[in-house]
Formats: C-alpha cells, sequence, structure tokens
C-alpha cells in the first residue's frame, strides 16, 4: 500500500482482497507464471485454480486447533472431578446432542459428529473477525505479505465449501434412504398432481439447487458485512480525537453485538445441515 496513496477506498478495497496466488493471464507483464495476485483485479483475471492462501491457511489452521483441543481434552478426560475445559466441551458436545435429537428423527451416527464438527469450526472462523481489523495484516506487511483476510468465513469459496459436501449428504441419503425412483417421485410429484409433473420438476429443483447457495450466501452474507461494518469503524481512528474515541466506542459495541452473530451463524449454519439431513432420510416429502 506504500506505493500509493492511503485514501478510504484504497484502504477498504485493500481488507477485502484475499493473498490470491495463481496463474497471471494474458496481457499481464508476468503472464503465463505462477504468483500471487498483486490487486483484486489480479486475482479475479486468474480464474477458476487461484487460491486464496489465507483463507486455506486460517480455515485449515483452525480446524487443526479444533481437532487438537478436543481430542486433548478426550485423551485427559476423567470421571473424578473434571477440569474446565472438559466442563466446557463436555457443554458443548451436550448441546449438540440435544440439537440433533430435536432437530433429526432418523437414526444416524453421523450426524451428531458432522453437526459438532460445522458448529465448532465455523465458529472458530468467526471469531477471528472479534481481532482488530490492523492487527495482524500489519504484522504480515513486515514479512512482505501485501493482503491477508484472516476471516475464511467472509470468504464465499469457503462457505460454498462447507455447503456443498452437506448438498451432496443429503443427496446421497436422499437416493439410500428412498431408492432413486422415491427420489425423483418426490421432485416429480410433489406438491401439485402428477399430470403437472414438470412444474413440479421445476418447482422442486429450483428449490433443491437453492438450498446449498442460501446456506453458503447466509453464513457469508452476514460475516462480510460485520468485517465491513469493522473496516469503516477503523477508519473513523484517522479523523481526529474526537471521532476517533467515538470509533472506538462503536468498535466495542459492535464487537459485543458481533458476539451473538458469530455463535447464530455457526448455529444456524449447523441447524440447516441436521433438518436437510433429517428431511433426506424421510420416506415421505
Amino acid at each position: 500500500m506504500a506505493a500509493e496513496p492511503l485514501t478510504s477506498s484504497s484502504y477498504i478495497k485493500h481488507h477485502l482482497t484475499n493473498l490470491t496466488y495463481g496463474k497471471f493471464p494474458e496481457g499481464h507483464e508476468h503472464a503465463g507464471h505462477w504468483g500471487f495476485a498483486h490487486s483484486a483485479q489480479d486475482a479475479q483475471a486468474m480464474g477458476f485454480w487461484a487460491i486464496n492462501v489465507d483463507s486455506m491457511l486460517f480455515s485449515i489452521g483452525l480446524g487443526m486447533l479444533f481437532l487438537w483441543l478436543f481430542r486433548k481434552v478426550a485423551k485427559t478426560a476423567t470421571v473424578d472431578v473434571p477440569g474446565g475445559w472438559q466442563n466446557f466441551v463436555e457443554w458443548i458436545v451436550e448441546f449438540i446432542d440435544t440439537s440433533v435429537r430435536g432437530s433429526f428423527s432418523a437414526k444416524n451416527d453421523m450426524v451428531a459428529p458432522l453437526a459438532l464438527t460445522l458448529f465448532i469450526w465455523i465458529f472458530l472462523m468467526n471469531l477471528m473477525d472479534l481481532i482488530a481489523v490492523d492487527h495482524i495484516p500489519w504484522l504480515a506487511s513486515l514479512l512482505g505479505v501485501s493482503h491477508l483476510k484472516i476471516v475464511s468465513t467472509t470468504d464465499p469459496n469457503i462457505t460454498f465449501g462447507l455447503a456443498l459436501p452437506v448438498f451432496f449428504l443429503v443427496l446421497y441419503y436422499s437416493v439410500k434412504i428412498k431408492g432413486l425412483g422415491g427420489f425423483l417421485g418426490e421432485l416429480a410429484f410433489h406438491p401439485f398432481p402428477k399430470w403437472m409433473a414438470p412444474v413440479n420438476l421445476l418447482l422442486e429443483g429450483v428449490t433443491l439447487i437453492a438450498r446449498p447457495l442460501s446456506h453458503s450466501l447466509r453464513l457469508f452474507g452476514n460475516m462480510y458485512a460485520g468485517e465491513m461494518i469493522f473496516i469503516l469503524i477503523a477508519l473513523m481512528y484517522g479523523g481526529g480525537i474526537a471521532l476517533g474515541a467515538f470509533g472506538g466506542l462503536l468498535q466495542l459495541g459492535w464487537a459485543i453485538f458481533h458476539i451473538l452473530i458469530i455463535t447464530l451463524q455457526a448455529f444456524i449454519f449447523m441447524t440447516l445441515t441436521i433438518v436437510y439431513l433429517d428431511m433426506a432420510h424421510q420416506e415421505t416429502h
């Protein structure tokens, strides 16, 4: 950012740009070579095979942290007086188990572990939004990293990556439980009479395809909006003492409120996963 004047627009654009690695397109000075994008335009032009390295780094890192913490509790769990972390993990597991029992009426031992994984993993990724927007990117800039987004769920690639496996599981269990004929019959013969099968297929097909879209975009949209508000508040620190002090109060208030948002979004994603899988296990529409 040192090569250009720091304006409000460039500041926002910089914080909303991922660290992207890919192949530079034709017309670029580095055309045909692989490397890190220099701008959002470069990242967009790199196409499908470009990788948002920061999203991958933080999402995989937080996933490994989740596995390590819960495995540590599992290995050291005791029936005597448990420690605080064991109490917390047991409470989380019981909470997830209660949610699954309340929303999933079939029998499938995979659903509860999946719900637990999604809830904790998404919560940890969302939790990164409470770290000041400039701190980690500034530390990264000292190492020569030009862009760095630390909230993986503000990247639609990550949220779609979470929603699509759930969608494929829904399709798998729909066919497994109901048979291919039963699954296609649900699409063709509901909600209108059989002679309106084309209309039913259109309506049910759109509904089916819309599930992973809404599942992923709901999480992405809410977290992206929250990150944007933090960035806009951060701009106030450059407007003098009075505006900066007011920005500090706004940041504190939004951070406290955002704790609810990050938890709620993880819970909603988990709950929709359970509901979709429950619908896939039902014999009737």
